[in-house]
């Protein structure tokens, strides 16, 4: 880690990175297909929970988990944050995906009185939080989550109304609904507070240009290959914030356009030919 990230309190993230998998998965595959939304064509992927520190806009992944089919939300988060604590990092505030809004997560993070920020999932048609959106004004109101399984929990929601304003060519209102605890935030900031984490979206981009393709079926090792990925973006954002920065006005000016990940993969791939060699030519057996 960049040794200024260290500093202060600190925003995390966690969330899920979907590998999409396609077929029917042997013994050993089983216990790590993850079930979700439709996309790219299937409804099963290989699941990795992550859980990344953002410090002026640049994201750092501190621990990486393989989800398997018995790991509650619960649990993947109490195992993420266990992972981190060596690290004596303040929280300043938990961002989560739409994906955790359920009564055991909140319940849970209230319980450790994690600040935290959630998209709550927009359901219902005469009550749920369907019923929130209303009027033409953003406002702050409490909720009750119930579950026949786990029971209910109340915490604060806040509504954000914003306009479209013919942002790809959409006109009207548009509602946000999320699950707050214990932000230091306006009403005002609190959707592009949460826009931050989005910067994750790029940084799964740029993990797929450095994950190794494969059509191995071990876990272990795909969960190898994938932390390999997410290790390397680290090294390479560690690169840029001490060698390609500097002090300007109290602030750092990071110029990493000046050596992009992309030219730091090429440089990896030419090191590996000059110690393994190139192959020119191919050579027919005698006979």
């Amino acid at each position: 880690m960049p040794s200024g990230i260290r500093q202060g309190q600190q925003k995390i993230a966690i969330d899920f990175n979907l590998i999409p998998y396609y077929g029917e998965p042997s013994p050993s595959e089983a216990p790590y297909i993850y079930r979700s939304q439709a996309k790219n064509g299937t409804c099963s992927f290989y699941a990795y929970a992550t859980i990344y520190v953002i410090k002026k806009h640049k994201r750092v992944t501190l621990a990486i988990k393989a989800v398997q089919q018995q790991n509650t939300l619960v649990a993947i988060i109490t195992y993420l944050l266990a992972l981190i604590e060596p690290l004596n990092l303040r929280i300043e505030r938990l961002y989560l995906d739409r994906e955790f809004f359920c009564v055991p997560v909140i319940r849970w993070l209230q319980a450790l009185d994690i600040p935290f920020e959630m998209p709550a999932i927009i359901r219902g048609k005469h009550g749920g939080t369907k019923q929130l959106i209303r009027g033409r004004r953003s406002y702050k109101t409490s909720y009750t989550l119930n579950s026949d399984k786990y029971g209910s929990v109340t915490f604060p929601v806040w509504i954000v109304c914003t306009y479209k304003n013919g942002k790809r060519r959409a006109h009207g209102r548009e509602f946000f609904i999320y699950a707050v605890y214990k932000v230091k935030l306006t009403l005002q900031l609190i959707h592009d507070d949460y826009r931050l984490r989005f910067g994750i979206e790029s940084s799964y981009r740029m993990k797929n240009q450095c994950r190794i393709k494969t059509t191995i079926k071990n876990p272990i090792i795909r969960l190898l290959f994938v932390s390999l990925s997410f290790l390397i973006i680290n090294v390479w954002i560690y690169l840029v914030w001490h060698y390609l920065s500097r002090l300007k006005r109290s602030t750092r000016q990071v110029l990493s356009d000046l050596f992009t990940l992309k030219q730091m993969l090429e440089f990896l791939r030419q090191a590996v030919d000059r110690n393994y060699g190139v192959a020119c030519q191919v050579c027919l057996p005698s006979g």
